[in-house]
């Protein structure tokens, strides 16, 4: 087979993954769709079967991480802590649509910060729609903040999106590093998600609330999982700040706190690790072979080499092209290959720091675009709709090219300055 007709397989089998990843036909999970890919491409001598190996071996931290952040997350689903947040912030909120639209935004800025974006689209997403419920208030504004703050606040830490690792990879700058570099970019991104949210939902959240949600005490199991969750994110703050793998201390807190929780109640684990959505890891795994194919081709290397090479000529230039470039590519093929992508031009090519860092603002930014742009996003769909809502794609867009492209300006502009 030619060079040529071998690479354009490659690419067909790889653009037919992708695309049932982000459309889902025949409701077939998007697990299947990778896992599908990347089989095919290994028993058609695409890719060797060490290559797939050593593909799939690359994610070992993203995999452990990711079984962390779910358990806990799910955990913390079954013992009401986030429902109770949530009926916490309408309680607090006293009447008022935009005193709980700043209450919601604030609690999902929070968990996307220190458990993942993932986190708030699974498990504040249907949290947030039952304390709506109660307090007879339109659902849908206070959800699309569950949409929007979950990628908007993903690069505050380098635990808050599981992105952040897949584009670094074993390059994880340190904490103090990160927080330098990120802090203004991500408060940018935050602050202008949030005008843009307020101002385009304030007719909706002028509609008054019940002044009175009924609520419940925080059981002992949802306040040992808040003191996990905060031993967790501390944790894994000290093992950044040590530029040590995060995966590892994620996994090993998720399972101690799910671990103290039941041997103290007396209770069985296996339903919290039944609904865990363990999907993701083939799914993740698939995309590193699917990646791994592609790089093969060459085009990932000379994309590196071209960004390089515009980076001598003007490093702020190279910056806003990757930002952008990323972002709009995290929307035509969603941002976990595209992060993947990215991570893999840092192993081939030396790109300094700061171009980097607009490569993951675009990654974890650009997905706001549209409502297949990231998983955190479709997530987030598939939660709404378990709700009974629905929004469909060109809603989605209409009110993402609203809030992404501002808040992406404002955080490149702050990363460059």
């Amino acid at each position: 087979m030619l060079a040529s007709e071998h690479s354009m397989i490659i690419w067909a089998v790889a653009a037919l993954a992708t695309a049932g990843v982000i459309l889902r036909p025949f409701r077939v999970p998007e697990y299947v769709w990778a896992l599908g890919g990347a089989i095919l491409l290994t028993v058609f001598g695409l890719i060797s079967p060490r290559s797939a190996v050593a593909a799939v071996a690359k994610g070992g931290d993203v995999y452990l991480f990711l079984i962390g952040m779910m358990v806990l997350a799910e955990l913390a689903r079954q013992e009401g802590l986030f429902d109770w947040l949530a009926r916490y912030a309408v309680g607090h909120a006293r009447g008022s649509g935009q005193r709980l639209f700043d209450l919601v935004f604030l609690v999902g800025t929070v968990v996307t910060v220190f458990l993942s974006n993932d986190a708030t689209a699974v498990v504040l997403t249907p949290a947030v729609y039952a304390a709506c419920k109660a307090a007879k208030a339109e659902p849908l504004p206070y959800l699309f903040i569950c949409a929007f703050i979950a990628n908007a606040a993903s690069f505050v830490l380098p635990i808050s999106n599981p992105a952040n690792l897949v584009v670094f990879g074993s390059q994880m700058p340190p904490l103090l590093d990160w927080l330098r570099q990120f802090t203004l970019p991500s408060l940018a991104a935050i602050v202008i998600t949030y005008l843009v949210l307020r101002v385009t939902q304030r007719r909706q959240i002028r509609q008054p609330l019940a002044l009175t949600v009924a609520t419940h005490p925080l059981s002992a199991g949802a306040r040992l999982c808040a003191v996990g969750i905060v031993l967790t994110a501390s944790l894994l703050l000290v093992a950044s700040a040590l530029d040590l793998p995060l995966g590892l201390p994620t996994f090993a807190a998720g399972v101690a706190t799910t671990a103290l929780i039941h041997l103290r109640q007396r209770r069985s684990p296996v339903p919290v690790l039944r609904h865990v959505a363990w999907g993701v890891l083939p799914l993740v795994a698939g995309l590193f072979v699917l990646v791994e194919a592609v790089a093969q081709t060459g085009v990932i290397e000379y994309l590196a080499h071209a960004l390089l090479h515009m980076e001598q000529g003007s490093q702020a230039k190279a910056s806003w092209v990757a930002g952008v470039g990323v972002a709009l590519a995290s929307n035509l093929m969603n941002n976990l290959p595209t992060g993947l992508i990215a991570g893999s031009m840092g192993d081939i090519v030396q790109l300094p720091q700061q171009t980097t860092a607009a490569l993951l603002i675009g990654v974890d930014l650009g997905p706001n675009l549209s409502i297949t742009g990231s998983l955190a996003t479709l997530l987030w769909l598939v939660a709404i709709r378990r709700e009974g809502e629905s929004v469909s794609a060109w809603r989605f867009l209409r009110l993402g090219v609203l809030v992404m492209p501002p808040a992406l300006a404002a955080a490149l502009l702050c990363l460059t300055l």
